[in-house]
């Protein structure tokens, strides 16, 4: 592989775009309009600086990182790319509308990264179900080093290790999972999540209390409220949508506090306000 395409330019396809074309991959990466991709591109180019600021990185090495990406409105610039990402909205309308619109070259391989939605289901409407699979970066994709490589049911062997090594080139651990709802860690983690949503809104605990209890008596890196807001309330609650959907079991039904703050527009940080509000120096609980 020596070029790879990015469809969508927000946090997750920024990320994506970032680590490869860290890895020295040319990186096309496109959003609904230029203005939109140019503005991906610039904030790969603030997280970089960041970067270069802490002495973690080289200002020459950030530099070529960002000239490797393209910044495009125009859906023809994959046409040569021999792997694209996509990473727009988790709506799976928006998803197989791009499947079925795009034109790759023969031979690329496509891969979606959705954290919940069925990968076999996406592939038909595709012109090639063998070479294409569920890629799944988590968020924040350059500090992250997991994906979850989901190999669809007409997936080929050799479609799961040319992407395992991709994986591997750009400094992530893969793992394989099933083409089940959300996977091996959403299915996981996203109830463990909405249950934690389920005790606020029934007043068990504050929001405070629930993330401080389960970073001390479980041992977690952040609580599962803070958690939520980093993945963002909207891509939370579709998450649990999808489980729900498609086992047909209502434990999985989404808490109705999440299902508000959703809502209103309050979907975690990227909003600027979820269980925390985000607008000053530090997080303050909302509730």
């Amino acid at each position: 592989m020596n070029k790879i395409g990015v469809i969508g330019s927000g946090q997750m396809g920024r990320g994506i775009a970032q680590v490869a074309a860290q890895a020295g991959y040319q990186t096309i990466m496109s959003d609904l309009d230029q203005a939109l991709a140019e503005k991906g591109k610039s904030g790969i180019e603030k997280g970089l600086m960041k970067l270069v600021e802490r002495g973690k990185l080289d200002e020459a090495d950030a530099n070529a990182a960002l000239d490797r990406i393209e910044p495009t409105a125009d859906m023809g610039a994959f046409s040569d790319c021999d792997l694209i990402i996509e990473a727009a909205t988790e709506a799976e309308a928006v998803k197989r509308k791009i499947f079925s619109t795009l034109q790759p070259k023969d031979g690329a391989i496509l891969a979606t990264n959705t954290s919940s939605i069925s990968i076999t289901g996406l592939a038909t409407h595709t012109d090639r179900p063998e070479r294409f699979l569920g890629l799944h970066f988590f968020n924040p994709v350059p500090v992250m080093k997991l994906i979850e490589v989901i190999p669809g049911l007409a997936t080929s062997d050799e479609t799961v290790e040319a992407v395992r090594t991709f994986c591997e080139k750009i400094g992530k651990q893969p793992i394989k999972a099933g083409d089940s709802p959300a996977f091996i860690v959403n299915r996981v983690l996203c109830p463990m999540i909405n249950e934690a949503i389920f005790a606020l809104g029934e007043g068990v605990g504050s929001v405070e209390d629930i993330d401080r209890g389960l970073m001390l008596g479980a041992n977690h890196p952040m609580g599962p409220l803070t958690l939520a807001d980093f993945v963002g309330l909207d891509t939370l609650h579709a998450v649990m949508e999808v489980l729900q959907r498609q086992t047909g079991d209502p434990k999985y039904r989404p808490a109705p506090l999440l299902t508000k703050y959703m809502e209103a527009g309050w979907n975690g940080r990227k909003a600027g306000r979820g269980f925390y509000d985000y607008s000053g120096d530090q997080p303050v609980p909302t509730r």
